[in-house]
């Protein structure tokens, strides 16, 4: 019997911290999970588990079976979550996407990899550490860099400027290529999106 697909988003739990940047990964599989859910079945029924919100989507012949994880441990302590999902449901690391916000990528760029280092990205990092390998897949929403100012302040504070008007085509973004991902495989929807124009201004410094 095949795995489902472990799909992760990545941010912090509570509505104080719902809209920021570092909370993009959340806002792209929350998104994923209301196109993918069962039409009639009164919408997603997440739950408590693996110290995280879960949703099982059954999303298909195209999809198949989708368990959708949101830790709720912190940033900093995703990997516990995600470690707990993947050996409960039996995931590999084939099967293993996680979609977080990515300072390097300007607004409004959405790119695709497998394997890599965290790049500083606290959630990743943790995430390595407990699945033990780092060749997850990722799906990586482009959040931008601030112009000055700490890093830390700009992911952990709301999108600003003209970049807030895009914040929900970004998540669509996000999501497209995270389906894309699901149904083509990885070098197909590395084509489509790497390849195309983001929709969205450039980060403005905040």
């Amino acid at each position: 019997m095949t795995s489902p697909w472990l799909i992760v988003g990545l941010g912090n739990p509570g509505p104080e911290y719902a809209k920021h940047r570092h909370n993009v990964g959340f806002m792209a599989v929350e998104r994923f999970a209301e196109r993918h859910v069962t039409p009639g079945t009164g919408g997603v029924a997440w739950k408590s588990q693996f110290k995280g919100r879960v949703a099982s989507i059954h999303a298909g012949a195209q999809l198949g079976r989708c368990v959708v994880l949101e830790p709720q441990t912190y940033m900093n302590r995703s990997g516990e979550s995600v470690r707990a999902a993947a050996d409960y449901h039996d995931v590999p690391l084939d099967r293993t996407v996680v979609v977080h916000d990515e300072i390097d990528f300007g607004f409004g760029r959405v790119g695709l990899k497998r394997g890599g280092g965290h790049g500083g990205h606290n959630g990743l990092r943790d995430i390595i550490k407990h699945l033990g390998k780092p060749s997850f897949l990722r799906v990586r929403v482009g959040v931008g860099r601030p112009r000055h100012g700490e890093v830390s302040n700009w992911v952990l504070s709301n999108f600003s400027g003209e970049d807030a008007a895009f914040v929900d085509d970004l998540v669509d973004r996000a999501e497209q290529a995270l389906t894309c991902l699901l149904v083509e495989g990885l070098t197909s929807a590395m084509n489509r999106f790497h390849t195309s124009e983001s929709p969205a201004p450039a980060a403005d410094g905040g």
